[in-house]
């Protein structure tokens, strides 16, 4: 651990939470003599503090330790690039715009790359009443199934939830042209464009 760079973090946040010293460390039940040797490099917090850090300054623990915060830069491109992750445990489907520290049920998640559907894979889409009607015979079980389906454009999401044991056939909007993804629960995530 590196202590100036942990003390200059912990400064920074303090700063960016308005926090003096002392009201820092009466959060930590600590002096505030000491958060002044850790902003100046002198120590580090003890390790049964760290959690608390974490907290108090919503950062992860990974990036408290190291001393240093990860920002993501100005995105170019546009949505269709966006990261999916998906919850071994409990199916949580969530997105970034970027590259981010994600984590569900205590467990850091990996985005997970969509595969281009081949044509026995695709969904498929019928415009019925300036709608997306989007249907599929695939197997709707609760060991396997479609859990989420997602309609991407330049500037949109549009997300539908799936339930196993119901038929795959959900409506979406039109839009000029899009990329359609979803998320099998044993085969991964898939994608068309519309």
């Amino acid at each position: 651990m590196n202590n100036i760079k942990i003390g200059n973090l912990i400064f920074r946040l303090r700063k960016e939470s308005c926090l003096t010293q002392l009201q820092l460390a009466e959060k930590l039940n600590i002096s505030d003599k000491t958060v002044s040797k850790w902003e100046r490099g002198l120590g580090s917090p003890d390790i049964s503090l760290i959690a608390d850090l974490s907290k108090i300054f919503s950062v992860d623990l990974e990036n408290l330790l190291s001393g240093e915060l990860d920002s993501n830069g100005v995105l170019g491109g546009n949505i269709k690039n966006m990261s999916f992750y998906v919850c071994p445990d409990c199916g949580n489907l969530i997105t970034a715009m970027a590259e981010a520290g994600i984590s569900c049920c205590g467990k850091r998640l990996k985005p997970i790359q969509a595969k281009k559907a081949d044509e026995s894979e695709k969904l498929n889409v019928e415009v019925i009443e300036n709608e997306y009607f989007i249907s599929s015979n695939h197997e709707m079980k609760r060991e396997h199934y479609i859990s989420y389906i997602v309609l991407l454009t330049s500037d949109s999401i549009i997300m539908k939830k799936q339930y196993p044991e119901w038929d795959l056939q959900t409506r979406l909007p039109v839009f000029a042209h899009g990329r359609l993804l979803w998320y099998c629960t044993n085969h991964g995530l898939f994608y068309q464009n519309i």
